[in-house]
């Protein structure tokens, strides 16, 4: 179990540097983004940045393809969340030969109407694939569309959490095991290593991630 925890926190690490080296993260805490919530951030995201880079997008689509079989040995079919989860999903769905198919936010307001896109059998065991999560919201908008329609829904994969106690709070609520490649603690750990911060910027880095609704520099 230590060997397999070492692992793990290794992954971390690199998915961490490699987020940073790609620029697919970008910390800027002392000129803060501000996310469609309003919320003001230290952090902004876009994974999809990661697809532009062979390596990269290589990498984490074998380490969630590695973790999805440790963790999710059952699985059926991979099930993406549009629309930053649909190439990622299907890259480890590939990699996988598992079935894949996504969820759209709503039913389409022409054709078929499909809310899910790809097929899915009843009673079929799914993982959710996600590029990243903030507090979960819709995310599991998308476990809840599943179930509905007669899936069993193992859990969720992500590249990158930003570890929020309201979204911890929201996966146990239905009961939705996330795993993720790697986190926001990981992630700063790393940005100060290769200098990406000042030093003195990891105070209030922490404290966003403690409560981003009232942070403030």
């Amino acid at each position: 179990m230590v060997a397999e925890q070492v692992k793990e926190y290794m992954v971390a690490e690199q998915v961490a540097r490699l987020l940073l080296e790609v620029k697919a993260v970008r910390l800027r805490p002392e000129e803060p983004f501000t996310w469609s919530s309003g919320w003001k951030s230290p952090i902004y995201c876009d994974n999809r940045i990661t697809l532009s880079h062979p390596e990269v997008r290589s990498y984490i689509r074998s380490e969630l393809a590695n973790a999805i079989q440790k963790q999710f040995p059952g699985v059926d079919a991979i099930a993406g969340v549009a629309t930053a989860g649909i190439a990622q999903g299907a890259l480890v769905a590939d990699a996988l030969n598992l079935p894949f198919l996504y969820v759209r936010p709503e039913p389409k307001k022409h054709g078929m109407g499909n809310q899910i896109e790809g097929r899915l059998e009843a009673g079929q065991r799914v993982v959710v694939l996600e590029d990243l999560i903030s507090t979960g919201g819709s995310s599991l908008k998308v476990v809840d569309v599943l179930r509905q329609s007669g899936a069993e829904v193992l859990g969720m994969a992500a590249i990158f959490t930003y570890g929020f106690p309201v979204a911890a709070q929201n996966f146990a609520d239905k009961a939705v095991q996330l795993v993720c490649l790697s986190d926001y603690e990981t992630l700063v750990e790393q940005a100060r290593k290769l200098d990406y911060i000042a030093a003195d910027a990891m105070s209030s880095l922490a404290a966003w991630r403690q409560n981003p609704a009232e942070w403030n520099q």
